[in-house]
């Protein structure tokens, strides 16, 4: 490996003035050798495999530093690949890029996952502080009201002293959420069936099954990766354990609920919910859920977003400086762990 290697980009195009301002720019180009003029992204195809530069940028290059877009480390891009040893990826999840074929290959792989799960537990954060302050239920009635009332007679029920907060799944997130939450008077509880009883003790948590979590939980927030095992995890049932005026929020993937379960239950006004993923990602325009007084819901933007991709570029360019000074990664894809990230 050479002090200065050879560096191909590959993401998006659009996204590369967001991950890198001109200063972090000057920083990528003081580390490495970068490919000039391309941007790789998108599987290839039989309209851009022959693209001008393309397989001479691949052929000579020795890193990918990557984000969303990049494509697959699959047998085709491996061989037009020869010199490639790491993936730098600014982004979270490398789950539908990196392949067993790149394993077999040893490419290393450093991912910026733990900087894009920070704004995700800073929205749940916020969330379950609305939450507990029913947020959403005040504003419409403060609304209807428009004058003086007697809001504490009203509204005696809310707040966040000594709350029971759920936390699904004891992820890289779920356990940022864990910290952030532990200086606020809450219980929390957690299901993973990963976490050991001692584990959970060390995190200051008390670890449940998951039907209990959602029948103990004012607030249950969902932070578990999109398995086999997880899909449709919470459905009519566990929704109907959950307390009257509880709170699901989920930031994770919309799969792990069962979506016409949930506007049921949204529909009848028994439950709250704040929602920035969803299953189908999409809703038709005429779906009831946009309009619900009682839910919040939002487009994929709890992650990294704005300025926050900054964050993303910078922690990339971190790893890059330890891979050209011949340093292990700071955060390595541990491939045992492949087959349970989002």
């Amino acid at each position: 490996m050479s002090s200065r290697p050879t560096v191909l980009l590959a993401m998006e195009p659009a996204l590369l003035p967001g991950l890198l301002d001109a200063q972090a720019l000057a920083r990528l180009n003081h580390l490495a050798d970068v490919v000039p003029g391309l941007i790789l992204h998108g599987p290839a195809g039989p309209s851009d495999a022959g693209a001008p530069g393309r397989s001479a940028a691949l052929a000579g290059a020795e890193v990918l530093f990557a984000s969303w877009g990049c494509p697959p480390l699959d047998e085709e891009l491996l061989a037009a690949a020869p010199r490639l040893q790491a993936l730098v990826y600014a982004a979270g999840s490398v789950k539908g890029i990196v392949t067993e074929s790149s394993r077999r290959r040893g490419v290393q792989v450093s991912t910026a996952a733990w900087a894009n799960a920070l704004p995700v537990a800073e929205y749940t954060v916020a969330a379950v502080l609305f939450a507990n302050k029913q947020i959403l239920a005040v504003r419409e009635e403060f609304r209807r009201v428009r004058g003086t009332h007697d809001w504490r007679g009203q509204l005696g029920h809310i707040g966040n002293y000594r709350r029971t907060i759920g936390i699904v799944g004891a992820s890289r997130i779920g356990r940022r959420v864990i910290e952030l939450l532990h200086p606020y008077d809450l219980d929390l509880v957690v299901h993973d069936p990963f976490l050991a009883p001692a584990e959970a003790a060390d995190l200051g948590v008390r670890g449940v099954e998951l039907d209990e979590l959602c029948a103990v939980s004012d607030v249950v927030s969902l932070h578990a990766p999109h398995l086999p095992a997880t899909e449709g995890m919470i459905d009519a049932r566990r929704l109907a354990l959950m307390r009257d005026g509880a709170t699901l929020i989920n930031t994770a993937r919309g799969a792990l609920v069962d979506t016409p379960a949930l506007s049921a239950e949204l529909v009848s006004g028994r439950l709250n919910a704040v929602i920035d993923t969803i299953d189908p990602d999409l809703l038709p325009a005429d779906s009831p859920l946009y309009d619900l007084p009682n839910l919040l819901l939002t487009p994929h933007i709890a992650g990294s977003f704005g300025n926050e991709t900054r964050r993303l570029g910078d922690a990339a360019l971190d790893e890059l400086a330890r891979y050209a000074a011949g340093l292990p990664f700071a955060h390595p894809l541990a491939d045992d762990r492949l087959d349970r990230i989002a």
